[in-house]
């Protein structure tokens, strides 16, 4: 049984670890394409704040799948040094993941607050 359960633990670990390493890629391609934007047009406020938001969402997106990456390599291994190793990685994502998500949040209320509104018509 475990012999099975490792068999198939292993290709869907390196399957949500390259998910992540994905999300990484294209979270920063997109950040270098308005960076080389910027080199010719200079970013507002807002498109600055928006490109920052965009990249965060990627790089949460990269911390889920590999912390969900960490819960099952830890289900399948019974060596207390990797599964204490894995823990420390795990805890450390957790906080990167919650400080970036509350950061993400934070800026999303700032964007929000910057955005143009449109005018409500009067008497309404």
């Amino acid at each position: 049984m475990k012999a099975w359960l490792e068999l198939i633990t292993e290709p869907v670990i390196v399957a949500m670890d390259a998910l992540a390493l994905f999300a990484i890629v294209v979270g920063t391609l997109e950040v270098v394409g308005k960076l080389v934007r910027a080199a010719f047009r200079p970013l507002t406020d807002l498109e600055r704040r928006t490109a920052w938001l965009r990249y965060a969402r990627w790089l949460v997106a990269a911390l889920t799948f590999q912390l969900g990456a960490d819960i099952i390599e830890t289900s399948v291994t019974s060596d207390w040094q990797t599964i204490g190793r894995l823990g420390a990685i795990a805890v450390i994502r957790t906080f990167l993941n919650y400080f970036l998500e509350r950061d993400v949040e934070e800026e999303q209320r700032k964007c929000e607050s910057a955005a143009p509104r449109a005018p409500v018509p009067p008497g309404q």
